[in-house]
């Protein structure tokens, strides 16, 4: 079944004219999350988001499935146990994009630091403990352990030495946020869900008793209004959560979220080379923790905690932000002596916190997780999640880490099986989510090299380089083998490469990859960690994408100008245009 622009009129016909017994509002992980779980068990499921899959805040984190170790300092006990559990089911279930990869965490004697030597040993062996790590025979070689100072700088030489005390060195794990979104709405897809980018919601609809029974929405790309029609509806889209509420007239007019900023900025490995990804307080008595990950031939690093009362849609890096992030890495890289103009990409994200101070109603769930007040910090609040169900019945699920979505998709799962069980006499079994693989991710989880060796080899048999073939094995796992099927009927695209050909035709047809952006931002990071050749690159796309789709010279323009801003607000022209001489 392929899931595409065909495919989308489809659904849409479908939309307009069923009763659903779950709608989705918000097609980011969380939506994503609830989407795959809701489908498998069967229920008539449909999902709308206004932008692309996951353009929002799952398209712009930090790339970790990160067990927020420094939660453990406020004592957020359970939002570090649920979430380092979690890092293994999601490997398990996405064993092509997230993999271990053991973070540093460089200890500084001096103001305001998060941990010494003693707690940061106690804090990671807490953290091993609730991961499971001493349990698992394929994690134990992972267990946590110091380093002395000397140790540090042999393995990271370029970090400062003055007041370094030693290092702890722990699990973690890389991660592909956005392809972790789209890879459950693919399976979600094929699982008989109705899955719908570009479609958003302008208007609440309620049933004779006062009881919300759909959404009233507008296709962003034809302008068209219409009705879907479900028995539930959940509200999954992160920062503009208290906006879909407030399409409710019935919902609390108060704001129940916090959104703050997040910031990285991409650098080449040859101005800034980490081996190991790196995890370190500010040293500027904020309580922020600053991270510097390798990647692709780049460190990208960040990030910074902000409150963020701006543009959800199109949240932008500004200068305090580069000047924030640029005098700690010089402080704790001082012979990198980056400037703005070493910044090769960017992305700003908003964080959908939870306020702790929002009015609980009827129904709700206690925030989970939460024991930051309001008033404290940004990089002080919880990342714990929330379920309220509104006096019409309207859920919303908000706040979390990408980490834990499957474990928020539970617990909204739990409710709704049981509303519709209680209200509408529909019985859905619950499903084991631990043990449903995303789309890509049907092979061994615990013999990831070995599967991937196993997909590169059937790349370089059709005729891709290694490295080629070893790119789309890792971006679609499972999937590959497919992929690379259609070397025999395809040929290169015009200023494209055969591999760049086959993974933007297979994006088109079976990941609903509809513009530019959605391809080079979100199904794979051209813009943000290959500025070598993103340039060059761009063209071949938009001309291939423009015949697939029969554009005109109006819409082939307009998606071009999308692209070109995407690819300048990444690289943080206007800013380099108006730096000072002596800061370039």
């Amino acid at each position: 079944m392929s899931f595409s622009i065909t495919s989308r009129q489809d659904d849409i016909q479908q939309l307009k004219t069923k009763e659903l017994d779950l709608l989705i509002v918000g097609g980011g992980i969380t939506g994503a999350g609830v989407a795959l779980q809701a489908s498998v068990a069967g229920m008539q499921t449909g999902l709308i988001d206004m932008q692309d899959f996951g353009g929002g805040t799952s398209s712009r984190s930090t790339r970790l499935v990160h067990g927020g170790i420094r939660y453990l300092k406020t004592f957020d006990v359970e939002v570090v146990s649920d979430t380092v559990k979690e890092r293994a089911v999601v490997q398990h279930i996405a064993p092509h994009m997230t993999q271990p990869d053991p973070m540093l965490l460089p200890i500084y004697d001096e103001p305001g630091t998060t941990f010494s030597m003693f707690s940061v040993k106690v804090a990671m062996d807490l953290y091993d403990r609730l991961a499971g790590v001493d349990k698992n025979p394929s994690l134990q070689k992972y267990s946590n352990y110091v380093l002395t100072k000397a140790q540090v700088l042999e393995r990271e030489p370029q970090l400062n030495p003055d007041k370094l005390v030693g290092a702890g060195i722990y699990l973690d794990y890389q991660n592909n946020d956005s392809r972790l979104v789209v890879e459950n709405i693919k399976r979600a897809h094929a699982a008989g869900g109705l899955m719908v980018s570009r479609i958003k919601a302008i208007g609440a609809l309620h049933d004779k008793f006062g009881d919300i029974n759909g959404m009233h929405v507008q296709d962003v790309l034809t302008g068209e209004k219409f009705d879907i029609h479900a028995k539930l509806v959940i509200n999954t889209s992160g920062p503009w959560s208290d906006e879909v509420r407030h399409l409710d007239q019935a919902a609390d007019p108060d704001s129940h979220m916090r959104p703050t900023k997040g910031v990285h900025l991409v650098v080449d490995q040859s101005r800034l080379k980490v081996p190991n990804p790196t995890y370190f307080g500010s040293g500027t008595n904020d309580g922020r923790m600053i991270f510097t990950i390798p990647r692709e031939g780049k460190t990208y690093f960040g990030t910074t905690d902000t409150d963020f009362e701006g543009d959800y849609e199109n949240p932008q890096v500004d200068q305090k932000d580069v000047d924030y992030l640029l005098a700690i890495i010089n402080k704790k890289y001082p012979t990198a002596h980056l400037t703005i103009d070493d910044v090769e990409a960017s992305w700003a994200g908003i964080r959908p916190l939870v306020r702790n101070d929002a009015p609980a109603d009827a129904d709700n769930d206690a925030v989970t997780g939460a024991s930051a007040a309001a008033s404290l910090q940004p990089s002080a609040v919880s990342r714990g999640s929330s379920l309220v169900t509104a006096a019409d019945g309207m859920i919303t699920l908000a706040g979390g880490k990408l980490t834990d979505y499957r474990l928020m998709a539970n617990g909204a799962l739990k409710q709704i099986r049981q509303t519709l069980r209680d209200e509408y006499l529909e019985d859905f079994k619950a499903v084991d989510s631990a043990e449903i693989k995303v789309s890509g991710g049907d092979f061994d989880a615990d013999n990831v090299e070995a599967a991937m060796d196993d997909f590169t080899k059937q790349g370089v048999a059709k005729g891709l380089t290694e490295d080629e073939a070893r790119e789309i094995a890792t971006l679609y796992g499972s999937n590959a083998p497919a992929i690379f099927a259609q070397a025999d009927q395809v040929t290169a695209a015009p200023g494209l490469s055969l591999a760049e050909t086959l993974s933007l035709h297979y994006s088109m047809t079976e990941e609903m990859a509809l513009t530019p952006v959605d391809y080079l931002l979100r199904r794979t990071y051209n813009v943000l960690f290959h500025n070598e050749t993103i340039d060059q690159v761009k063209v071949g796309v938009i001309d291939e994408m423009a015949r697939v789709y029969g554009w005109d010279t109006t819409t082939k323009a307009r998606y071009t100008a999308e692209i070109d801003h995407e690819i300048e607000s990444s690289r943080l022209i206007d800013l380099k245009l108006q730096a000072p001489v002596s800061a370039k």
